[in-house]
């Protein structure tokens, strides 16, 4: 099975200049915790509920703060094209529960989360990634 196969194909935006405020009410909006970050149909990073609070708000931004003072610029992402099972064990190297999913020119196409893979795949692999994702540590740890 494909990560195309499992992904949510239609994803919110946000860009470098939008504040955190409508970041948060965006992610408030659709129940979700994670937002591409896009800079002329690039995708350049990703903010994350928690970077909004502890990169923001616990740093002393308000709710006009940028989202690009706080994203995070690094992002980790697959393609649309590779196996499900591959991604599900990278996710679980990295320590992540989604990814954005580009094409082959790198454009963003979808996002998979863990709960998606789970869904389609009915535990093949899933908690195994989960058991790796939800160690202690890794690069997501507190600053």
């Amino acid at each position: 099975m494909k990560v195309s196969d499992a992904m949510t194909s239609e994803v919110q935006l946000c860009t470098p200049d939008d504040t955190l405020k409508d970041a948060a009410q965006a992610m408030a909006a659709l129940g979700v915790g994670l937002l591409p970050v896009t800079d002329n149909d690039r995708l350049v990073g990703m903010i994350s509920d928690r970077d909004i609070a502890i990169r923001g708000i616990g740093m002393g931004r308000g709710p006009e703060g940028r989202v690009g003072d706080v994203m995070t610029a690094d992002v980790k992402y697959c393609y649309e094209d590779q196996d499900l099972d591959q991604v599900s064990a990278i996710m679980g190297d990295i320590q992540v529960r989604r990814l954005p999913v580009l094409n082959r020119n790198k454009r963003l196409v979808g996002i998979i989360a863990l709960g998606d893979i789970a869904l389609v795949q009915c535990g093949n692999g899933t908690g195994a990634a989960l058991s790796r994702i939800s160690r202690p540590g890794g690069q997501h740890a507190q600053l």
